[in-house]
């Protein structure tokens, strides 16, 4: 903690970081019931119009760590007025687009605001006195939580009554309402951190990802078989071992090799990755699964608003399980949390697969798909601090939320991808075989999850200071960045 004396007006400066938390929240979860909409308006399929999740959870992930060093180095107020006023600007231009691309590019825009959750958990750590540093933070991380699950009825009741475009409206009056709040009304930082970022190793690092998501986006078109597709991916992880090459042989990295390489924290973003595969895979299917005609045979029927509110209870659920799983954690460890919550959210989506003709089995077993996702990703950050050196904690957990980011990118584009395979010549829906398919799928990489999580050497597992903090607070959602709760605390 800084020596400083605390700054006066800490709770209108938590005020307006509250603001700026929701945006973002809302942003990552706004656009869900509107998929099927924006896919019409933009005369596109499913592959198409999930690169605008991929790219806003992309951009996110890749820029988070370089705003956050950004704002050690320069000032967190800086840095996050600018973050917020690149989250209005991508807002404002996905709202203008008439075309994918354009919509996409400013979701890219939007995804640079991922630096919004670091840099307002280092204002509270620095400004704050230390016995409401915990509070505070555990707060904006529940904020966010709730924000994420408001998004989905937001979104369904934007798309029903005014038009998708208000989505992205909404967001950049946000966005630019807390910039403007927080440079006239956030006391700046005196706390800075001499250094350099890590730019090459950002960019690297974005080529590796976004190659192998072009290639799967297009395996419907090309064959998941042929040289284009394989090529593609190949050159990916081509791109991707050059980078943790480079990141050894760089003086300040975007990430600590030697660290992530640790058995425990290996197998603990494994997890991370698989699980964030299986959740936003199933953000893509249920709205889409719940607009469909009943026509179909295994469409609802149902308006965005009620795709939204179908996926409301199990988003909530959420925020309840986190300090649920800590509980489990403390008791029984870490992992045991992580490995039940990847079956239980397995099953949720295998029974998805085999019974989703009716609005009571889509609630009901999204709502267990949920109850896991949270369990799992609630234990995830305390498995990290567990096996790095109290030092290396933010950077550790930092990571780890870049990959469930990664993981999530994924999983969009697969289960997108699947979708639009299974559409029979001349027809213009999916079948329901192929949303049987894209669920079965997503099943099977959250139950390798488990695996991986049991794969966990237990030995290597030392209790860490910070864990107990993030259980009493609860600040575990996957849809905000809780991970960075505890370097907040430190």
């Amino acid at each position: 903690m800084p020596t400083h004396a605390p700054r006066p007006h800490t709770v209108r400066t938590l005020l307006i970081l509250g603001v700026a938390a929701l945006a973002f929240a809302l942003g990552q979860t706004t656009l869900v019931p509107a998929i099927p909409e924006l896919a019409r308006a933009l005369n596109t399929d499913a592959s198409g119009v999930a690169w605008a999740m991929t790219g806003y959870l992309l951009a996110a992930a890749v820029c988070t760590p370089v705003v956050g060093r950004l704002g050690d180095m320069f000032g967190k107020r800086r840095l996050l007025v600018i973050a917020l006023l690149a989250f209005a600007a991508g807002s404002v231009v996905s709202a203008l687009g008439t075309t994918l691309w354009v919509v996409v590019a400013g979701r890219v825009l939007q995804g640079v605001g991922g630096g919004i959750f670091p840099l307002c958990f280092g204002i509270i750590r620095d400004e704050f006195p230390r016995d409401r540093v915990a509070r505070s933070v555990g707060l904006l991380s529940a904020l966010a939580a709730i924000g994420g699950g408001l998004g989905l009825v937001l979104g369904g009741l934007v798309v029903d009554h005014i038009s998708y475009h208000w989505i992205f409206w909404i967001g950049a009056i946000m966005g630019l309402v807390a910039a403007v709040a927080a440079q006239v009304l956030v006391p700046e930082s005196p706390v800075r951190s001499p250094g350099r970022v890590d730019v090459r190793g950002a960019i690297v690092l974005g080529v590796g990802l976004v190659l192998p998501l072009v290639a799967i986006s297009q395996a419907h078109i090309w064959g998941w078989g042929s040289a284009r597709t394989l090529g593609l991916i190949g050159a990916g992880v081509a791109v991707l071992a050059a980078w943790v090459v480079l990141e050894r042989r760089t003086e300040q990295p975007l990430a600590d090799i030697s660290a992530l390489v640790k058995a425990p924290v290996l197998m603990t973003n494994l997890a991370t990755l698989l699980v964030g595969f299986g959740m936003f895979g199933s953000f893509i299917l249920i709205p889409q699964l719940a607009e469909a005609p009943t026509s179909t045979g295994y469409g609802l029927g149902l308006g965005a608003t009620g795709a939204g509110l179908l996926m409301l209870p199990g988003s909530l659920l959420m925020l309840f399980l986190g300090p649920f799983s800590g509980i489990l954690g403390t008791r029984f460890g870490n992992k045991v949390p992580l490995a039940a919550g990847s079956l239980i959210a397995s099953a949720g989506l295998l029974l998805l697969g085999v019974a989703h003709g009716s609005t009571q089995e889509i609630l009901v077993f999204s709502a267990l798909m949920f109850c896991g996702i949270g369990l799992a990703f609630a234990a995830m950050p305390n498995l990290i601090m567990e096996a790095v050196p109290p030092e290396q904690t933010g950077e550790a957990t930092g990571f780890n939320a870049l990959v469930r980011s990664v993981g999530a990118s994924v999983g969009t584009q697969v289960t997108a991808t699947i979708l639009t395979g299974s559409i029979a010549a001349g027809a213009v829906l999916p079948s329901s075989s192929g949303y049987t398919a894209a669920f079965v799928v997503s099943a099977v990489v959250a139950a390798c999850a488990a695996v991986a999580a049991i794969a966990i050497p237990r030995g290597s597992l030392q209790p860490h200071a910070h864990a107990p903090a993030l259980d009493e607070i609860g600040a575990a959602s996957p849809l905000g960045d809780p991970a960075l709760v505890s370097d907040a605390q430190r």
